[in-house]
């Protein structure tokens, strides 16, 4: 069955419209529980994932790799729920780790900001319009900022969604009845091939978020079905015991047969794998 993602501003009614698509299709619906299993996981306190998430990174941030190290626990979650299926996913980032996935169907829902204002005041009951509007525009463009210096990519560029659906003249109930009848399209059901490629890229996000303490700066790659590659290696995996405990835990855990290591590149030059894993 297909996945739905939603990606919204604050209060722009992108919760209620998920819930409801999951009741309709009887999906669970899922958002803060992917920070909560990430930071039962990587024993992370929620309030630190959560700022990650929504806070653009600092300079002093982006030198300290905290924000690579978090988004990397936080899509470790998210992809492992998601090759679950039968999911309905409101939150940020997800259209990000998604991309190209043939039944993940991914969702913008926008509203107009007085509506969004309305909104807010109506549920908070407290502050000004001009200042219910002030937070509302600081968090847009801390989203927005967030993305572009992790990411280099726009939360608000269209060509991140399959729908970019507006609440105004389309009421929720219209965006729910619309996006119910796209997902029954033949592009939106899973393929052996859109399964296998889910379950890989879950399956590598699992492994970059346990490289983070021994190599912070390692690329991962699946050459093929059996054999991962680790490019820029450094840290304390360019200890040869550890990289032998490392490779054992891949080949128990992901069924991996082979493991290569290549250290990083320096001054242009190429350097050939140190180190071959071939038990």
């Amino acid at each position: 069955m297909p996945v739905i993602t939603i990606s919204r501003g604050s209060y722009s009614r992108g919760k209620e419209v998920a819930e409801r698509l999951a009741e309709a299709l009887n999906y669970e619906c899922i958002s803060r529980e992917i920070l909560v299993n990430a930071s039962d996981q990587f024993n992370i306190p929620e309030i630190k994932l959560k700022k990650a998430l929504h806070d653009a990174p600092t300079v002093l941030g982006r030198f300290s790799n905290g924000p690579e190290k978090y988004m990397s626990f936080f899509k470790t979650s998210l992809l492992s729920w998601i090759t679950k299926g039968n999911i309905v996913y409101h939150g940020l980032a997800g259209h990000f780790f998604l991309q190209d996935i043939s039944h993940v169907l991914k969702v913008r829902i926008n509203a107009r900001m007085e509506d969004r204002v309305r909104e807010e005041m109506r549920r908070e009951n407290s502050g000004s319009v001009d200042q219910v509007q002030f937070n509302l525009k600081k968090d847009d463009e801390e989203r927005r900022r967030w993305s572009l210096n992790l990411y280099g990519k726009d939360t608000w560029d269209s060509r991140l969604y399959d729908m970019v659906l507006c609440v105004d003249s389309l009421t929720v109930d219209d965006i729910v009845e619309i996006i119910l009848k796209t997902i029954r399209k033949k592009h939106f059901q899973e393929t052996e091939e859109s399964v296998a490629e889910l379950q890989r890229r879950a399956m590598l996000a699992d492994i970059e978020s346990q490289l983070i303490a021994l190599s912070p700066k390692t690329r991962v790659t699946l050459s093929d079905e059996k054999t991962i590659e680790l490019s820029g290696v450094n840290g304390k995996l360019k200890n040869g015991s550890t990289q032998e405990d490392f490779s054992n835990k891949m080949k128990s855990q992901f069924n991996i047969q082979q493991v290569l290591y290549r250290e990083a590149v320096a001054k242009g030059h190429i350097n050939n794998f140190h180190n071959i894993d071939v038990q």
